[in-house]
């Protein structure tokens, strides 16, 4: 059984690179819901032992999360090296690590593996009654990965979420990334549709490569428009520029809400009323239409919309 929690908010998954103290110190004054520091592709192997002592140190002196930050992870080393146990033996007793970002997520017993860690290292956290456990976010990296999804998202109660790594999966299948996208299109449907079967809160889509200028800005946008499309939660971002961008996407638009606040008014006098479908602007609403809208509703007030200021103008909507 998966981590279910719908309260979860990861619109941005913003990599800060641990061999950089001065990116560490940058990072605590960021806005992002969450926050990954990595220990893996973005620090030399050389310079892993040394990364890894300042990142415990730089969350040891956090007394509390930002305010502008909602989740603090770390991405590990994979499973498949010695680097992942040495990782999680120095993280994981620290109460500002909320998550576990795991790459290269082969099969269920890598999961299994970090599961088991953070039990033993941490049993605090990890009881059947606790509240705040260390949650893990899997990077799906391979087409052995893509082929065993169903087991990966049923391999621990730790499990939050799914991310997509398009380059390691590129590589794995000698593909070329191109605009479209088109060629990773079996794959992010996949992850979405098991994310979503097994009740994870959270679907990562890609890295957008571009960042710099209107193209990158452009490039950016289209790319979020077509990962929520597809079913997407948030994204990976690899640039602080990237976040706003990223952050206004993933959230429901104006218009978005004001319909779905509409829907969720007219739905509540309906349902007093014994009508089980209805019409609003001409359109039939029904039980999928209306708790589309109140999912909507849902993720506008954890993006800071007001919602209820909606409600107010609002409050005479009822069915046709």
């Amino acid at each position: 059984m998966a981590a279910q929690s719908s309260s979860i908010l990861r619109r941005a998954l913003l990599y800060v690179p641990a061999s950089s103290p001065r990116m560490l110190t940058k990072s605590l004054r960021l806005a992002s819901d969450n926050i990954t520091y990595d220990l893996e592709d973005s620090v030399t192997p050389a310079a892993k032992p040394e990364a890894r002592y300042a990142l415990r140190a730089h969350l040891q002196g956090l007394s509390a999360r930002p305010d502008s930050v909602s989740e603090l992870a770390v991405r590990i080393n994979a499973v498949s090296t010695p680097l992942a146990l040495d990782d999680l033996t120095a993280l994981a007793l620290l109460p500002r690590v909320d998550a576990i970002v795991l790459p290269k997520v082969n099969s269920a017993s890598d999961l299994t593996f970090v599961t088991d860690a953070l039990r033993h290292l941490a049993p605090e956290r990890h009881r059947e009654d606790s509240s705040n456990p260390i949650k893990i976010l899997a990077l799906i990296e391979s087409a052995r990965a893509v082929m065993d999804l169903r087991a990966i998202c049923a391999a621990s109660p730790l499990l939050s979420g799914l991310i997509f790594a398009a380059e390691d999966f590129a590589l794995d299948l000698s593909l070329t990334r191109t605009p479209s996208l088109s060629e990773f299109l079996y794959a992010r449907s996949a992850i979405v549709t098991a994310a979503r079967a097994a009740g994870l809160p959270s679907t990562i889509d890609l890295v957008c490569t571009s960042f710099r200028g209107e193209e990158g800005l452009a490039r950016l946008e289209e790319e979020c428009r077509g990962g929520k499309a597809m079913g997407f939660t948030g994204k990976q971002c690899i640039h602080p520029s990237q976040v706003e961008t990223v952050h206004r996407l993933f959230a429901p638009s104006e218009k978005e809400v004001e319909w779905a606040v509409r829907i969720t008014i007219a739905d509540e006098k309906a349902a007093d009323a014994g009508r089980g479908a209805w019409t609003l602007d001409g359109a039939m609403i029904d039980a999928p239409v209306a708790g589309k809208a109140r999912a909507i509703v849902d993720k506008a007030r954890k993006c800071g919309m007001d919602v209820d200021g909606l409600r107010d103008k609002w409050k005479d909507q009822g069915p046709e």
